[in-house]
């Protein structure tokens, strides 16, 4: 195992490298293939959602307690020492002394950074506003390699909420590992992309469309949120004369931009996708506590 993973904040996805990311990714599949339920006995993790979220907490702690592991934490920072102003450095320091690992989600840009700086232990960034959620892009890039047997020569469309989508913004970043060229372009201003205002021009040169909601909770003005929450919805007419490998993927929760008529077609792989955030957390999990 690369020693650099033990100890390791992942705060963002640019924090590792390529051969860091497909060593997680081949970890992933081999506890997918074959459970260690023993793995992280007498271990510790914090579990810290200072925001809403319903997978990537229940992900977390599944893959802590199915690896043999304990959780503690808190899933409401209402009943957090935080509602009594207790500065965020401040309760990481604190928690840092109970667990072993913390894996957290906060609603600042940036907070996932001032909370390694409050503690030794490895921090787990679950989501920091609108920002980064390194967590989800390896989900996404091991959902996307088990659907297509590879992460190179691929045509990723994305859709939605590409402003404020911290997975979208992530997952951007992370795709630049497998196209080099494409950075290089970036540089010199000869990107390689294109823009559509409409998901039928795109979806059907796509091998993975991924698609986000609309983020209401992301928007200062409500009317700028009513005015763009219909833009994006995709439907079973969309469908029709796609490539027959194409997989769609969701981040979730969807709200009404993914009719659930799609669920049952073979494109559709976002319940998939997020069971596979199990199996990426526990590799995550496993390296950086240095028992993989």
């Amino acid at each position: 195992m690369p020693s650099s993973l033990i100890n390791r904040d992942l705060i963002s996805i640019n924090d590792l490298t390529k051969n860091e990311i497909l060593f997680i990714l081949q970890l992933a599949k081999d506890l997918k293939a074959k459970p260690q339920p023993t793995l992280l006995q007498n271990k510790v993790l914090a579990s810290l959602f200072f925001e809403p979220s319903t997978r990537t907490r229940l992900s977390f702690e599944t893959a802590m307690e199915r690896l043999g592991g304990r959780v503690i934490g808190f899933a409401d920072k209402d009943v957090t020492s935080a509602s009594k102003g207790e500065t965020l450095y401040d309760s990481i320091r604190i928690i840092g002394q109970y667990a072993d690992v913390i894996a957290m989600r906060h609603p600042l840009e940036g907070s996932a950074r001032r909370a390694a700086e409050a503690t030794d232990k490895p921090i787990l960034n679950g989501g920091d506003g609108a920002n980064q959620h390194p967590t989800q892009t390896l989900l996404d890039l091991f959902t996307i390699q088990e659907t297509q047997k590879k992460l190179t020569g691929l045509s990723i469309a994305l859709a939605g909420d590409l402003k404020y989508g911290r997975t979208v913004h992530s997952l951007m970043q992370a795709l630049l590992h497998f196209s080099p060229h494409y950075l290089e372009e970036l540089k010199k201003n000869k990107i390689k992309f294109s823009l559509h205002e409409k998901m039928e021009e795109v979806i059907k040169q796509a091998d993975i469309f991924y698609l986000t909601r609309i983020q209401k909770e992301r928007f200062a003005d409500s009317m700028d949120y009513e005015r763009v929450k219909n833009v994006f919805r995709l439907t079973l007419a969309h469908l029709i004369g796609v490539k027959k490998n194409l997989k769609i993927l969701h981040p979730l929760p969807r709200v009404n931009e993914l009719d659930d008529k799609i669920d049952t077609t073979s494109h559709a792989y976002y319940f998939q996708q997020a069971e596979n955030g199990l199996y990426v957390r526990q590799a995550l999990l496993g390296a950086v506590l240095g028992k993989i």
